[in-house]
């Protein structure tokens, strides 16, 4: 079975499954018409256009109610996701509903957060990477202003509180200092804010100090760590590893210039590929295939190295060889399940979604397949964390 023909036996479980009662960009329905969009574009198959629309349209009707006003948990992800489709499909009332969707996140800031949270994932930084991508740089610098008086200072450089009363500090992209500094770069660099721009990069010199890998880089989850007994202290993916970290000097590479974030960039590669993964060395070492905490996000990071860096497709090959084997495949179309050894049933059941299910394999697949066969590495929808490969 080629790429190609893999992406499309996801594609077909996915379209057979009902539409989520979660809407959100993380594991719901946003994050699953995205994975449409790129069908379509990838095929040009109208019927995958039709069910991105559909599903935009869902989540059009519960913009306005949504208790959460996140990039990946809430309302600013969802008015993204239907920005996008509305644009793209012509589709005038979607747009109007992304729009609607803004105003009720620029209403529900308190002055400094939207909650609980103050991190990537479910915070202010993610806030303002949404708020560019929907055209509103006031927004976003409503979001990421606040930083600039809630920092602490530690031995290294600042870091924050990352979500109310939590005593550790986290360190990586999803909920701690490395993605609260990407929100702080990517909303300087795009308003001219070089006090902001210059706030994420002493953020990010406290995570740098904190390397315990000599040849690489690998950075502990969490300092005082985090006690939780399914938490391991170091972790590998894009979520809280070098393969989001890369993320982030990827984007500092590209506002500043500076060739040390290149450098950075291949110390976390370097970590990820001798670390072992894709194979399960031993139980919970590499159970998730998604995109969030698994083998899908480090491919997306090994097709951005191949467009931008010039590496070979060994490795992303490896990766794909790897999903192809743990994929279930029958009449019903392709679909992964997800592993915690710790459980009487260790096979979890298949997600549909982007973070941890089919939606954000399915994209990861297909620009693989398209990198093979020499068409355009860009994705249909550009991830508002992931910077665009050039």
């Amino acid at each position: 079975m080629t790429t190609e023909e893999l992406a499309e036996a996801a594609l077909a479980w996915l379209a057979a499954q009902p539409l989520s009662d979660d809407p959100d960009l993380y594991s719901g329905t946003a994050g699953i018409v995205v994975s449409f969009v790129e069908a379509h574009t990838h095929t040009a198959d109208d019927r995958w256009a039709d069910l991105a629309v559909a599903g935009a349209r869902s989540l059009a009707m519960r913009v306005d109610a949504l208790d959460h006003h996140s990039l990946y948990f809430g309302t600013t992800g969802i008015a993204v996701v239907l920005r996008e489709i509305g644009e793209r499909y012509d589709d005038a009332p979607l747009v109007a509903a992304a729009d609607r969707g803004r105003d009720v996140v620029r209403a529900a800031f308190d002055g400094e957060r939207w909650g609980e949270a103050y991190d990537l994932m479910g915070g202010n930084a993610g806030i303002g990477l949404g708020a560019l991508r929907l055209g509103d740089p006031e927004l976003a610098l409503l979001a990421v202003e606040p930083y600039l008086h809630t920092s602490e200072r530690t031995a290294y450089g600042i870091t924050w509180e990352n979500r109310v009363g939590l005593t550790a500090r986290r360190h990586h992209i999803s909920h701690g200092t490395l993605g609260i500094a990407y929100g702080l770069v990517a909303v300087g660099g795009a308003t001219g804010r070089s006090d902001l721009v210059d706030l994420g990069l002493e953020a990010v010199a406290d995570v740098v100090a904190r390397n315990e890998e000599p040849d690489g880089f690998l950075v502990p989850h969490s300092d005082p760590a985090q006690v939780h007994p399914l938490l391991e202290r170091y972790s590998l993916g894009w979520c809280h590893g070098p393969t989001g970290d890369a993320q982030v000097f990827r984007l500092l590479h590209e506002v500043t210039g500076q060739a040390r974030w290149l450098e950075l960039q291949d110390r976390c590669w370097h970590t990820v590929v001798t670390s072992g993964l894709p194979e399960r060395l031993r139980p919970g070492f590499w159970d998730n295939n998604g995109r969030c905490c698994g083998t899908a996000g480090v491919l997306a990071l090994a097709s951005d190295r191949q467009v931008e860096r010039g590496d070979d497709a060994s490795f992303a090959d490896r990766l794909v060889a790897d999903l192809t084997d743990r994929a279930t495949i029958d009449a019903a179309g392709a679909r992964w399940s997800n592993r915690e050894h710790r459980a009487a049933e260790p096979d979890l059941p298949p997600q549909p979604g982007w973070a941890m299910g089919n939606a954000g394999i399915v994209r990861e697949l297909l620009r693989h397949d398209r990198i093979a066969t020499g068409r355009d590495p860009a994705y249909a929808f550009a991830w508002p964390d992931q910077p665009v490969a050039t």
